[in-house]
């Protein structure tokens, strides 16, 4: 599946959950769901993304993803043990393309050789699926979200895609603090 057959299946089944989206998913997702709850975060430093969801799933008790790149995850490992071991209502989107994608389509290290299901039981996640098809991942993300206090970790293995540009966020991070903000509030 591709990247943007991944999300779309994400979008069209979010519900009313906050949206964080980081790297090469911040230049998808806005085509596909612009609403307050929707956060396109593109830090200085990759793999932050995980950590601010769980910030705000803890503060709010609100259901939060956070769609994370396979690179930005290992730039951040140490945030699956904080997640696992800190209850909230969120749920991780690994997008692993095998690719550094933003910063020019280099492989990753262990690119395709890492389990990150196992990764996730190993740390104490107990909600963990995997898909590397579409039709099984719109098929079975219902299960996803049929626990509404997490954390869920999900695995989609998508297609690579070279030669992407590093997106930009789809409005201000003062104005989308602020949408959120409300938004959250209500």
């Amino acid at each position: 599946m591709t990247q943007t057959e991944a999300l779309e299946v994400l979008a069209a089944r979010r519900g009313d959950r906050v949206v964080i989206s980081t790297m090469g998913s911040v230049g998808i997702w806005p085509t596909l769901s612009d609403t307050p709850l929707d956060f396109a975060y593109i830090p200085s430093s990759m793999g932050q993304g995980i950590s601010l969801g769980l910030g705000l799933a803890l503060a709010t008790n609100r259901g939060v993803i956070a769609i994370s790149g396979d690179g930005s995850l290992l730039m951040n490992l140490g945030c699956l043990i904080t997640v696992a071991t800190h209850p909230a209502p969120l749920t991780i989107v690994l997008i692993d393309n095998g690719l550094y994608e933003v910063t020019g389509g280099q492989e990753l290290p262990g690119a395709r050789r890492i389990n990150y299901e196992h990764l996730a039981y190993s740390v104490g996640f107990r909600r963990v699926f995997m898909f590397a098809d579409l039709e099984p991942w719109q098929r079975e993300i219902g299960d996803v979200f049929a626990d509404e206090y997490g954390p869920t970790f999900v695995w989609l293995e998508v297609d690579e895609e070279r030669g992407k540009k590093t997106p930009s966020a789809p409005r201000p991070m003062g104005e989308q603090i602020r949408r959120l903000r409300t938004a959250i509030a209500m």
